[in-house]
């Protein structure tokens, strides 16, 4: 199985476009994190890449490619509750802030293409970033949005649908065939009517042989303030492990350290996709939630983990269950997953 974005074939030789502006959504750092990979691939055939983001998510592309240009797009900021049985009434409570936003990328983006002369663009689940003026390419991995409740699901599918509709093709980064990777986010009954492509997972991680060197990595990501309360959660309980134990914050803008009193924790902010990679794999297990942009990474090189999903977060809750319902850490090293 292949585990890099590459263009699908069948529209492979419509892709003579000079110029490409790719914007991914800043709900978590995932949507940034799977975007390495599909703009390293426009840049091997000799396509300009711009991006629109702002915040940790520029900060995050911006180490990755210095080179590129970055224009500041404010993102749609949702804020999460810290109680689990909130969560989603918590979203739904911010839905006029999301339609502000994505009317105003809307218009933003029509005047980024006539400024930069835009020839296409890239969306990674920012309904409103599509133009009539330019060929408009959709990513996503949750047609089918879980809200615990068969009813909203209907409602939000038609919702979600209303946008990618409006696009040229939607890209799904998953495996067509049953043994996939987001089960019925990705494989609905109902489908948008543009095209679908399924793409195959999109990892940043490249598999190496690597030394181990820790017994446990901890990788933390995701909204706040779930991402902080986690992270308190664990550095408690670190007091007095005594293994050897690194933990990444996922905070590519912070600059002051932590410190902790266990000398056998090791402490990084943020790392970069290459040292990331590398650290993964010299772990013997690494914990970290159950978003789908980690989990793609982990199958990539074959890595076991423990999956924690974040409370009240239902895509995430699912693909804990789904994966560990599939259990893949008996179908070979290239798919470990615990």
């Amino acid at each position: 199985m292949c585990f890099f974005f590459k263009i699908p074939k069948n529209i492979i030789n419509h892709f003579s476009f000079k110029r490409i502006l790719i914007a991914p959504l800043d709900w978590g750092l995932g949507h940034a994190t799977r975007c390495i990979p599909i703009i390293k691939e426009l840049q091997q055939r000799q396509i300009e890449v711009i991006i629109a983001a702002d915040g940790a998510i520029a900060t995050l592309l911006q180490r990755e490619f210095p080179e590129i240009k970055i224009i500041p797009l404010k993102g749609y900021n949702i804020s999460y509750g810290k109680r689990k049985n909130l969560f989603l009434l918590k979203i739904i409570s911010q839905l006029p802030k999301i339609w502000k936003a994505i009317q105003h990328e809307r218009y933003w983006l029509n005047d980024m293409i006539a400024l930069h002369k835009i020839e296409a663009v890239i969306s990674d689940n920012r309904l409103g970033f599509c133009s009539k003026k330019v060929p408009s390419f959709f990513i996503t991995h949750q047609l089918q949005i879980k809200s615990g409740s068969f009813f909203l699901d209907k409602i939000i599918r038609h919702f979600n649908y209303y946008f990618i509709n409006q696009f040229d093709e939607c890209w799904i980064p998953d495996v067509e065939s049953a043994d996939n990777y987001a089960g019925t986010l990705s494989h609905p009954k109902v489908f948008p009517k543009i095209p679908i492509k399924y793409i195959g997972p999109l990892s940043r991680f490249k598999k190496s042989t690597q030394e181990k060197k820790y017994k446990i990595a901890i990788v933390l990501s995701g909204p706040e303030p779930q991402r902080t309360i986690f992270e308190n959660n664990i550095i408690n309980q670190l007091k007095d492990v005594n293994v050897s134990i690194v933990l990444v914050r996922g905070l590519p803008n912070e600059t002051q350290q932590l410190s902790l009193t266990n000398q056998q924790v090791i402490l990084h902010n943020y790392l970069d996709a290459a040292e990331l990679s590398d650290l993964v794999q010299q772990s013997e297990i690494v914990i970290a939630r159950s978003g789908y942009s980690t989990i793609m990474d982990l199958v990539a090189i074959g890595q076991q983990a423990i999956l924690v999903p974040t409370p009240g977060q239902t895509e995430q809750e699912y693909l804990a269950k789904y994966l560990s319902e599939k259990d893949y850490s008996k179908q070979g090293t290239s798919q470990t997953l615990s």
